[in-house]
């Protein structure tokens, strides 16, 4: 079955159609100066998901995902700990690879780094420079001259007639940072003039010492592994505008070729318990701070696709219970469906295939789902609408592994949790009971007493926000 997606530029749902035998799909990265946090993840889940249903449906993926090592964050951020930007930049990219792949995501095909593709970005530009795009400033910068283009606007949906352009913003200065939200619409770099704060992170251009602006790496990566023209892009709806209405511009003007990309795939924004992320509030969450709390990367990830991926998700503790419930359901269904079967654990990984036929399984209405926009709620319900019918067929005991597959579900974690919660001692099980009671009554000291004591038995006592996890130390 065919995979269609809502079409950002075309504001319409379109097949996904790739242009030659291999489905060219390139996502935004991380920019690598902190560890990526839940609002970061459910973008990056939503393309992990994404790739694995393309490749369920027959499609060869190459899947490119820059990491921005190079931007006004990642210098001010080295240079305030002495680090160099490589140091302090790998430290941050290994965190998140370790992220990607506790919450069980594909790795991409080609992981390009921005500074290691200067020459492809002086090359772009310079060829904007020479057909008159852009323009060289009295600082060593190169901006690109938006009202060249004359489709400028055309995926974020900006009113042409009515949109302000101007080439300096309203300071009077050219538009020089990396990141930024405006009203109106100005020129922007391309290359940017070394400056006293950035150190010794420059490189040397034609038009001097430098780096490369933001906007410009994905454009030269992306066309240099996919192609000037390409199947898919994807990223974060904030990115809409300006980042990708730029990468349109500036790709279109440097190679001549239209349409850079033929579909647009953006994830809306994440909110946390119905409030927004954000530092003050105390709700910017790692995956690490998520686990400290006694969740699995497994039941972070099925909350954070749990809501379909272009409405608003409202991330919740309570939303994260239900996953480990979800979890632990699909977990006990498998297990007793390969009881029946006579079907070990291995013998069903071999099964899952991504080139399985849904056709007249159970799990066809699921599949189907998730092909329509990527319609990841109504699959998970059909799936769970189906579990009763689960018997010892194994057609449809494979239909399930590969839409688990496509999901990116992996009960194995599940298993093994639910294992350690039966090898618990019940005196243990009294004794983290009688601490969580006397921690509702607000007998604090008693609670702290019992909790030493466990310590000291062995064991570790997760909270969360309706009852508590015990864990083997």
């Amino acid at each position: 079955m065919n995979v269609s997606i809502h079409n950002t530029i075309t504001r319409r749902k379109d097949v996904l159609t790739p242009q030659t035998d291999t489905f060219g799909m390139y996502c935004c990265g991380p920019t690598v100066y902190g560890p990526a946090h839940i609002g970061n993840f459910r973008t990056f889940v939503a393309q992990d998901v994404l790739r694995r249903t393309l490749e369920c449906s027959g499609l060869k993926v190459k899947h490119v995902r820059n990491i921005t090592d190079v931007d006004d964050k990642t210098i001010r951020e080295s240079r305030k700990l002495g680090m160099t930007l490589k140091d302090f930049t790998k430290k941050w990219e290994d965190k998140f690879h370790l992220d990607c792949d506790r919450l069980n995501m594909l790795r991409p095909t080609v992981e390009p780094r921005a500074t290691e593709h200067i020459a492809e970005q002086l090359d772009m530009v310079s060829k904007l420079v020479a057909n008159g795009h852009a323009y060289p400033a009295k600082d060593g910068s190169v901006y690109f001259k938006i009202s060249t283009f004359a489709d400028y606007g055309k995926l974020a949906g900006l009113d042409r007639e009515h949109m302000a352009t101007q080439s300096t913003n309203s300071a009077g200065e050219v538009n020089n940072a990396d990141e930024y939200e405006r009203e109106s619409v100005s020129d922007f770099a391309l290359w940017k003039g070394r400056k006293p704060e950035d150190g010794e992170n420059f490189w040397k251009s034609p038009w001097g010492e430098g780096r490369p602006g933001w906007h410009i790496e994905c454009s030269a990566m992306s066309t240099k592994y996919l192609g000037d023209t390409f199947d898919l892009h994807g990223g974060g709806i904030d990115l809409c505008f300006p980042h990708h209405e730029n990468e349109i511009a500036q790709s279109e003007c440097a190679t001549g070729k239209s349409p850079y990309v033929s579909y647009w795939f953006h994830s809306a924004h994440l909110m946390v318990e119905g409030q927004k992320m954000s530092k003050s509030l105390g709700n910017l969450y790692t995956l690490d701070d998520l686990v400290a709390k006694g969740y699995t990367p497994a039941q972070i990830r099925y909350a954070l696709m749990s809501g379909h991926y272009r409405q608003q998700l409202n991330f919740t503790f309570k939303g994260l219970d239900d996953a480990k419930s979800a979890l632990a359901k699909l977990a006990k269904s498998v297990k007793a469906a390969l009881g029946r079967a006579k079907m070990s654990e291995a013998d069903f990984k071999k099964l899952i295939a991504p080139e399985n036929n849904f056709a007249g399984t159970i799990f066809e209405p699921a599949w189907n789902a998730l092909c329509d926009d990527l319609n990841v709620p109504r699959a998970l319900g059909e799936i769970f609408g189906a579990l009763p019918k689960l018997d010892g067929k194994s057609r449809d005991i494979a239909a399930l592994g590969s839409l688990l597959y496509a999901l990116g579900i992996d009960l194995s974690s599940e298993s093994q949790a639910e294992q350690t919660e039966a090898d618990v001692p019940e005196e243990i099980k009294q004794m983290a009971q009688a601490r969580w009671d006397a921690k509702k009554s607000k007998d604090f000291a008693k609670a702290d007493e019992l909790r030493n004591k466990l310590t000291e038995l062995g064991w570790s006592v997760l909270d969360r926000k309706d009852g508590f996890d015990i864990k083997k130390i």
